[in-house]
């Protein structure tokens, strides 16, 4: 495997702390970032000489620019970019105000959004790079209790779907990891609330959702490693993905909503062919 310039968004914990030691120990070169300075030191030891952190908020966007361009003069190209820094919001559609909304929007999608715009001049002058946007099934999916972080990876799909369209011709990858339930603390201490509960939601999906969560939070089925991993593996496949899912359950609910599409199209296929003039 070359020696690879890895940036990697939001390694203190989670799949991006597993990606960023399992790709160092690859041979490759990760710089990642935190948000706090005191978990400099600690990327930094990670896998000596191997990984290197920056502390950089993805929601600070002259920062993001001034730390890519940082990178990049100093390594001299980024061949792999992760945004992967991101968290959950809970709270039913009724429950969560419009600045959790708009904070949750703020993250997971404007900030992604950024550091993949900061990174595409630099590989369109390289001429080669892999985006890897660390999605979620949410981002297919609509879950109770969970539909502003839906929209916001939603939102991560439908650009870059779009974005993996324009960069085709310019030898530019970019692959959405889609994975299910993993045992990080996306569903415990990462996770935020809403300041807002309403009774009436407690006895609805919202609240098995969240009893759910809670029964399932470190104890999920995926492995974190094993997801890492999965990702090196597609950094350096030829011909990659535009999605990939990762876990049973991920399986289990994107083929779900291949189904129920598949269904409601066929079901109403003449109704909807019939909207078009004659």
């Amino acid at each position: 495997m070359s020696n690879k310039i890895w940036f990697i968004t939001g390694v203190s914990s989670g799949i991006g702390r597993h990606l960023a030691e399992q790709a160092a120990l690859a041979g490759n070169t990760v710089i990642g970032t935190v948000r706090k300075q005191a978990q400099v030191e600690e990327i930094d030891n990670l896998v000596s000489g191997k990984t290197f952190g920056y502390v950089l908020d993805v929601n600070d966007h002259p920062k993001v620019t001034d730390v890519i361009n940082e990178v990049a003069n100093k390594y001299g190209k980024i061949d792999v970019l992760v945004n992967n820094a991101g968290y959950g919001l809970f709270g039913g559609i009724e429950e969560v105000s419009m600045q959790e909304a708009r904070d949750q929007m703020e993250t997971n999608f404007f900030g992604a959004l950024a550091v993949t715009q900061a990174v595409l001049p630099i590989m369109r002058a390289q001429k080669s790079g892999h985006i890897f946007q660390i999605s979620s099934i949410a981002g297919l999916t609509g879950t109770p209790g969970l539909g502003i972080y839906n929209a916001s990876k939603h939102a991560l799909e439908g650009f870059s779907e779009a974005l993996s369209h324009e960069l085709e011709a310019l030898n530019i990858k970019v692959t959405l990891v889609e994975p299910g339930p993993f045992r990080t603390l996306w569903a415990g201490a990462s996770m935020k609330f809403s300041e807002q509960e309403i009774a009436d939601y407690r006895n609805t999906r919202v609240g098995r959702t969240k009893q759910l969560m809670e029964a399932r939070n470190g104890v999920q089925p995926g492995d974190p490693v094993k997801a890492a991993l999965a990702i090196i593996q597609i950094a350096e496949t030829a011909n990659p993905p535009l999605r990939l899912a990762l876990g049973k359950i991920a399986i289990g609910a994107i083929q779900g909503k291949i189904d129920l599409l598949t269904r409601e199209l066929n079901e109403w296929k003449e109704l909807s062919a019939g909207a078009d003039f004659e």
